[in-house]
């Protein structure tokens, strides 16, 4: 394992058992991403991150019970949080790294992935696997309850134009990786880029 899987896997567990208290106010704000995301009845969808699980339940109520939903996370202590709060009635919870998912290539529908794509060790080559296991047309929604400017303020930092997320870094990121971008959006309230895998 690497050192960046170890810090994140130490950053979260530590923070696991009081990460819902202390944004509560999170939880409409992922159901109306999955709202936005336009996931069908019958998808097979990935919460890649699920951590606690805040978006399962809105995943599993879009896809209804002839879906399939997994949650998959680095860290045991944010899956067991997850499993505590239900969310294993809503989904597969399974530990495991998104650099290297166990799941077959176009295996899913969609993937969702919240607060992920800041964490991720090697951007394009971690995207490049979430677009393998998606089949061609399928889709990605990259989301945050707030904004860059508001998340920067929360942590004290200013933005600059390297953000990753910024629409002129993300945009050709997603495109070497297998996605295209179809909709970007950068709001005090809300991150949601959301992007299709090209054939």
């Amino acid at each position: 394992m690497s050192e960046d899987h170890t810090h994140v896997q130490e950053f979260f567990g530590a923070r696991a058992d009081g990460w819902d208290l202390k944004f509560p106010e999170d939880g409409p704000a992922f159901a109306t991403a999955v709202a936005e995301f336009g996931l069908r009845p019958g998808d097979r969808v990935l919460d890649a991150g699920c951590g606690t699980g805040r978006a399962l339940g809105a995943l599993r109520a879009a896809v209804g019970p002839a879906g399939t939903v997994l949650g998959v996370d680095l860290t045991p202590q944010m899956l067991a949080a997850a499993q505590r709060a239900g969310g294993a009635a809503e989904g597969f919870l399974m530990l495991a790294d998104v650099a290297r998912l166990p799941l077959r290539d176009e295996a899913l529908d969609a993937v969702f992935a919240a607060g992920l794509i800041a964490h991720l060790p090697d951007p394009a080559a971690n995207l490049r696997e979430l677009s393998r296991v998606v089949r061609p047309g399928g889709r990605l929604a990259l989301f945050h309850p707030i904004g860059r400017a508001a998340l920067a303020a929360r942590h004290s930092r200013e933005l600059t134009p390297q953000d990753m997320r910024a629409e002129h870094n993300l945009g050709p990121l997603l495109s070497a990786s297998g996605w295209e971008m179809t909709s970007y959006a950068d709001e005090d309230h809300r991150f949601l880029v959301l992007a299709a895998r090209r054939p």
